[in-house]
């Protein structure tokens, strides 16, 4: 079974990757080689493992379980998965990842809410001999020897992906006075976040730099202190970021409609579901997405699709939450065995009203 899901895989990701997204071309050698190292797996015991989630608000977990179901019952083993009530709880996070750890499993996946929160934790982890695996989002500065695997997105990339996409349906409206692009993230401490909001950034000011034009940074400060290439005072582009007090739909939804108010605003990007939805949200009273104002979002959900078949959007990113879910049990399995791993980073998909249906990407677009 393993090898036809691997299989299957790498032909969609080379279908995808190359013919929508080149960005992710590059990493495919990384991850058919993360892939492999689980090829005739099985596990050594009937292994309880422990997930924490970020929260179960989006649909987005309920596919990466999707892909958990799978792996378990491929491998014998099983689990339990919990999480918040919101991604911004991040206390009950932590207080749910210590209890697993507490509980002596097999084994821990975790997709943290705020990384630098999980550190005693991790520590926690390491002094009891529980691995750690860590999914959609990466721990940079981990304690040594806690996270032996991570599976993630290429965020970096998949943030350029957007940025270039949009970038091309924009270009003819630069150069006859200053327009505003706006980036709606939902926070600015998850390390899956942060890289693909500056991916979407840095790649956009490349963009527009080679083409003669520059970009001046507006918004949240970390954002704005981290992009490259950006100028101060008058610019030819406007980029502005914003983030809400917390990760909900709703105040999502309020700073997108601060940028869409704005007369000079020609695109908006929303950095993942949460973000991507508020930004419908706050169109529904406005009409503008889709019209005036271009609109590309990130993941999937059935309003995003929705917006991306209606040409409300231009399109959106998706990633695998089935296959990370998939790939995250495989590597807590084959940590349990006590195998050396190697990180898996997974691949993210460029869909538009042209391509949703297609073989490649129709299994990522999960509702």
């Amino acid at each position: 079974m393993m090898k036809k899901v691997l299989a299957a895989l790498i032909s969609a990701a080379m279908v995808a990757s190359l013919g929508a997204a080149p960005a992710f071309a590059e990493n495919l050698s990384d991850t058919t080689e993360g892939i492999a190292q689980f090829d005739g797996l099985t596990a050594n015991e009937a292994y309880d493992f422990q997930i924490v989630v970020k929260s179960f608000q989006s649909t987005y977990w309920q596919a990466a379980l999707q892909g958990m179901d799978q792996a378990a019952e491929e491998l014998g083993v099983t689990y339990s998965a919990q999480g918040p009530a919101s991604e911004s709880d991040i206390a009950d996070q932590v207080n749910m990842l210590n209890s697993a750890i507490n509980g002596a499993p097999a084994g821990v996946g975790l997709a943290a809410c705020d990384t630098s929160s999980v550190m005693e934790s991790l520590q926690a982890a390491v002094d009891a001999g529980v691995p750690i695996v860590a999914f959609d989002t990466g721990i940079a500065d981990a304690p040594e020897g806690s996270v032996v695997c991570t599976v993630v997105t290429d965020n970096t990339a998949a943030g350029e992906v957007a940025a270039v996409n949009l970038y091309e349906a924009i270009k003819d409206k630069l150069g006859n006075g200053t327009v505003r692009i706006g980036e709606i993230n939902q926070d600015n401490y998850a390390l899956n976040i942060q890289q693909r909001g500056l991916g979407f950034i840095n790649k956009l000011i490349e963009l527009a730099n080679a083409d003669g034009y520059t970009v001046a940074m507006e918004g949240n400060e970390y954002y704005v202190n981290e992009a490259v290439g950006a100028v101060e005072g008058d610019a030819d582009i406007i980029l502005e970021v914003r983030v809400p007090a917390q990760t909900t739909v709703d105040l999502c939804s309020t700073e997108a409609g601060t940028i869409l108010d704005k007369e000079d605003t020609i695109a908006v990007f929303g950095s993942n579901q949460t973000a991507a939805e508020g930004l419908l949200v706050a169109n529904d009273n406005r009409e503008v997405l889709g019209d005036t104002v271009i609109g590309v979002g990130f993941d999937a959900g059935t309003s995003i699709k929705a917006a991306v078949e209606d040409g409300t959007f231009l399109g959106a990113v998706t990633q695998s939450p089935l296959m990370m879910g998939y790939y995250c049990i495989y590597a807590l399995t084959a940590a349990a065995n006590g195998q050396e791993l190697i990180d898996v980073p997974t691949d993210g998909y460029w869909y538009d009203a042209s391509n949703m249906d297609d073989e490649a990407i129709a299994p990522n677009l999960y509702d």
